[in-house]
This record gives C-alpha cells, structure tokens and sequence, in this order.
C-alpha cells in the first residue's frame, strides 16, 4: 500500500474542495470542531462519531516499577487517562477492503 501523510491543512483543502467555502471559513469551523473534541476530552466526555468511530478515555494503572526503555532506568509511573480510539462498523470494512500488496 502507498502510504501518504495527510495533514489538517491537507483535510482543511479538500473540504474547502468539496463545499466551495473560503479556505479561511473551513479553517476556523476545523480549528472550534477540534477544540471543542479536546475540551470534551478534558472533561471526561465520551465523543461517539456515526460511521467514523468513537474517541474515549481509559484508566493506567499506576506501575510501581516502570523502565524507561531508552536509559535502561526504573521508575514509578502513577495511574493516568489515556485517549483510545474504536472505529466504527463503515470504517472497519473500508479498511478490510483494501487491496494487500504481498511481496
């Protein structure tokens, strides 16, 4: 598979493609579309996008002996959040799809 990076600014272009808007007024929806994910984040909130998928908050359990693979050194990490996402049923079969490159 090609692999190629798309950026915001990438996805700002082809929105701003699709709906003949100002580049300026699809950046802005973008940029309160994105804040507003994050601050739902920030308070716990669990963000379910139909077809897409949804974005939610898991519990680390706190590791007493955690060891930072780069220096070799132990440490103590406490419990912490961390963000997960679970694609939904369109995705997933868009994604089964694909065409596999063997080689």
């Amino acid at each position: 598979m090609n692999s190629k990076k798309i950026t915001k600014y990438d996805l700002i272009d082809l929105v701003r493609q699709d709906t003949s808007l100002e580049k300026k007024v699809v950046q802005d929806v973008f940029d309160s579309l994105l804040a507003n994910l994050k601050e739902s984040m920030k308070v716990g909130s669990t963000i379910e996008l139909r077809g897409f998928g949804t974005f939610e908050l898991r519990l680390r359990k706190a590791r007493k002996r955690a060891r930072n693979p780069k220096t070799g050194e132990v440490l103590s990490v406490p419990s912490h959040y961390v963000m997960v996402f679970r694609s939904g049923q369109e995705i997933k079969k868009a994604v089964w799809d694909l065409p596999v490159d063997e080689e």
